[in-house]
């Protein structure tokens, strides 16, 4: 090689050409890699036992809760119970001022007694009566059978002993339906009224419960129809929610449900759906949803404060995928991107019950489709290489 070759040479080798060499020999291999399919990671359907659950804040509700007061008019004289108490029924609670009711039923005890006295007096001697007449009748037609009376005494002596009968039979005469004569029952009647205008003295328990509040002080004026007490009534223990009513179509009569009250949140008690309410409260959008509580723990108060959990659906071994890898969830056209041919294409599914991040697959996918979840995912359409991925925890 002479030195004109060694010039040309390096006017070849020059350092513009070789950077154009080198850009084209960079475009070359960015093409190929461009060209390789994207590899991305797929899921697959698994089986997993599905419960969903509807959380919700409600509160013991009473059976019944009742608000006493008095019948009548009067003075406070005593008040035995007070809020927290337990009462039983028939149990008196608060008393009035009652001299006077007191006293006339003693007056009428009193004239009961005397008028059962009369009552029995007479009719002693209207029995006596009757039993001489039956004799004198006796005797008389003794007599006249002997020729020594006249067919008239006869006769006499026959009215005497009916008028002596009907004189028994008066004294002896029940009033209504019972036996005892009219007086007695007169006098027994003005005995209960009496007894019942001394019973509107006392504010007694309609039955067993607890006492919820107390409006009311020895020496207080009180009037019919002011609310002295206020009872909780026993009865099968119930607690009430009120669930949006969108939520209906989670809850049934009958369904499961695991409550615990705030105050005691270690511990938890079984209750059941007995109510739904048939109508929906317009103001608040919300629906009355109550729950009986077959075996109550002994902490729970009327209304306390309770945090419910209530089965909307359970499904045994179920067709699922992790939540994240299903698009279109709340519209009526949920849909998966899947990898078919090498490349990342749509597939309509039909979805059943959601809990716990996952949902069950009803159809559209066999348990070997590989599902692209959209965390990073290119575009549909795009050439993809699929890889399981493994590790994931249920």
């Amino acid at each position: 090689m002479d030195a004109s070759d060694s010039t040309r040479l390096l006017r070849i080798f020059t350092p513009r050409r070789l950077i154009v060499g080198a850009v084209l020999l960079a475009a070359g291999a960015a093409a190929v890699w461009l060209a390789l399919p994207e590899t991305v990671e797929t899921v697959s359907l698994r089986r997993r036992d599905l419960v969903r659950t509807l959380a919700l804040v409600g509160r013991v509700r009473p059976p019944s809760r009742a608000g006493l007061g008095a019948e009548r008019s009067g003075t406070v004289r005593e008040v035995r119970v007070r809020e927290g108490d337990r009462v039983r029924k028939g149990q008196a609670l608060v008393v009035l001022g009652d001299r006077e009711a007191r006293a006339a039923v003693s007056q009428a005890e009193a004239a009961l007694t005397e008028a059962s006295a009369s009552a029995r007096s007479a009719i002693e001697v209207a029995q006596n009566e009757l039993e001489q007449a039956e004799r004198n009748l006796e005797r008389v037609r003794a007599l006249r059978s002997q020729g020594v009376r006249s067919e008239q005494d006869v006769e006499e002596a026959e009215q005497r002993l009916a008028d002596a009968r009907s004189r028994l039979t008066a004294a002896r005469a029940p009033e209504g339906e019972g036996d005892d004569p009219a007086a007695v029952v007169r006098a027994r009647a003005t005995l209960e009224a009496a007894r019942a205008r001394l019973a509107q003295t006392r504010v007694t328990a309609p039955g067993n419960g607890v006492v919820l509040t107390r409006s009311v002080e020895p020496g207080d004026a009180v009037q019919p129809g002011r609310v002295l007490l206020e009872v909780a009534l026993d009865g099968p223990t119930e607690l009430v929610v009120f669930p949006a009513e969108e939520n209906l179509g989670q809850i049934r009569v009958g369904a499961p449900a695991t409550a615990s009250a705030d105050a005691f949140p270690d511990s938890t008690f079984a209750a059941t759906v007995s109510l739904v309410a048939p109508a929906v409260d317009p103001d608040q959008g919300t629906v009355e949803v109550r729950l009986a509580v077959r075996d109550p723990p002994n902490y729970l108060r009327p209304s306390m404060t309770v945090s419910v959990n209530v089965e909307g659906g359970r499904r045994s071994g179920a067709s699922v995928l992790p939540e994240e890898a299903v698009r279109g969830l709340g519209t009526s056209t949920p849909w998966v991107a899947m990898v078919e041919d090498g490349r990342l294409v749509r597939r309509d599914v039909g979805v059943g019950l959601r809990a716990e991040r996952w949902v069950e697959i009803r159809s559209g996918l066999a348990s070997e489709d590989g599902v692209v979840p959209p965390d990073g995912s290119p575009e549909l359409g795009a050439r993809v290489r699929a890889r399981s991925r493994e590790g994931r925890s249920d």
